[in-house]
């Protein structure tokens, strides 16, 4: 390895572009100063995923290292070992006086406190969600605190379910208590923000020159990328090609979804009706990217808005995912609901799988995170609210043993998300409306 102190915040730059850099071994110093002993920053997940599951095939029977994953849960098999399957945990906060379990539930999911029932945008309450509790602790380190991503868009205007405003039943993300953090649904400009567009020398009419040459983020600062190339040691040149041929194809990918969707030739242009399952995969290699760089250390995704009724199609489905959740225990349904589920799972595991191919000096990026996996409510029929479908993944840095299906007895999951924050380092002894500790046999 050549002599080269790099620092953490290296930028390759160029023509008004500028590009981050993955972690290179050489920045490993700078990364123990920001980290810790380990030199990995630590970064916390969540991926949401709407309307309950099925749980009859999701819970796994056998608990400890012995698991075996359930239909459902088959997915994960290639990351078996980095993941926890946590079963019996409660979000009674999320439960509503009557109706609107999923809007209650969706505005309720990472704050763990109980919403204010109003279609008002103007009048909405929730609680500050536990992922913006992390990125306003380990903002400093980071050039964007947090990053928020979903499919579906839409704003906090009118009533989404039972007169609860939409603000609740699409974010998840939540600053204050009348703050969420709208989602960003265009991979494009997620891209932009996170690789070209943040240089303050660069104009937006450089940007559109680049998109309209179809000329890639990697030809502006290409010579600046040589000259550093001249001074990285064999291991980092390698690490560093691979990341300029996952964000080479990742922007290949992102141009060709804005390319889909239908055109008009007069009147207004419709918007585009991307393919669930390329817009997906193409989110989720943005969130591995963003860590990657660590330009972000937080990120929440929302495969769909609260209640969603979304038509799988393509899984060979003619009704909505929420029509398929009141499922009234008829075979049928409950055969479409658990094709969802595992289609839903195998998205998650290939964010795990993503991360886990990362390496980060003697681990890899899922090593030093923890992802959180989780629904609204339990069994959408009943819009139960205990036993909820739980999945952690990674091992947040040595914080947690994965490889196991714990079985809990009703314990908040306020108190899951206490331990997650410790994690990062965030200390509390109270979460939410009911978390009073962390939640005990994450490590073994």
């Amino acid at each position: 390895m050549k002599n080269l102190k790099l620092s953490r915040r290296t930028l390759l730059r160029g023509m008004g572009a500028l590009m981050a850099l993955p972690m290179l071994e050489q920045m490993v110093p700078s990364l123990a100063r920001a980290a810790g002993s380990s030199g990995a920053p630590r970064r916390l997940a969540v991926f949401y995923v709407p309307c309950g599951i099925n749980m009859a095939q999701w819970t796994p029977r056998n608990t400890g290292r012995g698991w075996t994953p359930s239909p459902t849960l088959q997915p994960l098999a290639p990351v078996k070992d980095d993941v926890l399957v946590l079963s019996g945990l409660s979000h009674e906060p999320g439960r509503p006086d009557q109706f609107g379990h999923h809007a209650a539930g969706t505005g309720a999911f990472l704050s763990c406190v109980k919403i204010h029932k109003t279609d008002d945008a103007a009048d909405v309450r929730a609680g500050v969600s536990m992922d913006q509790l992390a990125a306003k602790a380990l903002r400093p380190h980071t050039r964007l605190p947090s990053l928020e991503l979903g499919n579906d868009g839409g704003d906090g205007t009118g009533s989404c379910d039972a007169n609860f405003s939409c603000a609740y039943a699409r974010n998840i993300a939540w600053a204050g208590p009348t703050s969420p953090r709208a989602k960003e649904t265009n991979p494009q400009d997620v891209f932009d923000r996170l690789f070209s567009g943040f240089d303050p020398d660069a104009t937006r009419a450089q940007i559109e020159k680049r998109k309209a040459y179809e000329q890639s983020i990697l030809d502006f600062v290409r010579e600046d990328a040589q000259a550093l190339k001249q001074r990285l040691g064999s291991r980092d040149n390698q690490k560093l090609e691979e990341y300029f041929t996952s964000v080479r194809e990742l922007e290949l990918r992102v141009a060709a979804l804005d390319q889909e969707g239908p055109r008009c030739a007069k009147g207004p242009r419709p918007e585009p009706t991307h393919d669930v399952r390329a817009k997906t995969k193409v989110m989720c290699d943005l969130m591995v990217l963003a860590f990657q760089c660590d330009l972000t250390r937080v990120a929440t995704f929302m495969l769909g808005n609260g209640r969603s009724d979304r038509v799988y199609d393509f899984l060979g489905l003619t009704s909505g995912h929420h029509t398929y959740s009141h499922h009234q225990h008829v075979p049928e349904n409950l055969a479409a609901l658990a094709t969802i589920d595992r289609w839903e799972m195998e998205q998650f595991s290939y964010l795990l799988q993503r991360m886990k191919s990362v390496q980060e000096g003697e681990g890899t990026l899922l090593d030093n995170s923890l992802v959180y996996f989780g629904s609204e409510v339990a069994d959408g029929n009943s819009h139960g609210h205990s036993d909820m479908p739980v999945v952690l993944a990674g091992r947040g840095g040595g914080t947690v043993t994965p490889g196991r299906h714990v079985r809990y007895d009703g314990q908040p999951i306020a108190n899951l998300f206490i331990s997650m924050l410790q994690s990062v380092g965030v200390s509390m002894e109270h979460f939410g409306d009911d978390g009073s500790r962390p939640l005990p046999h994450l490590e073994e």
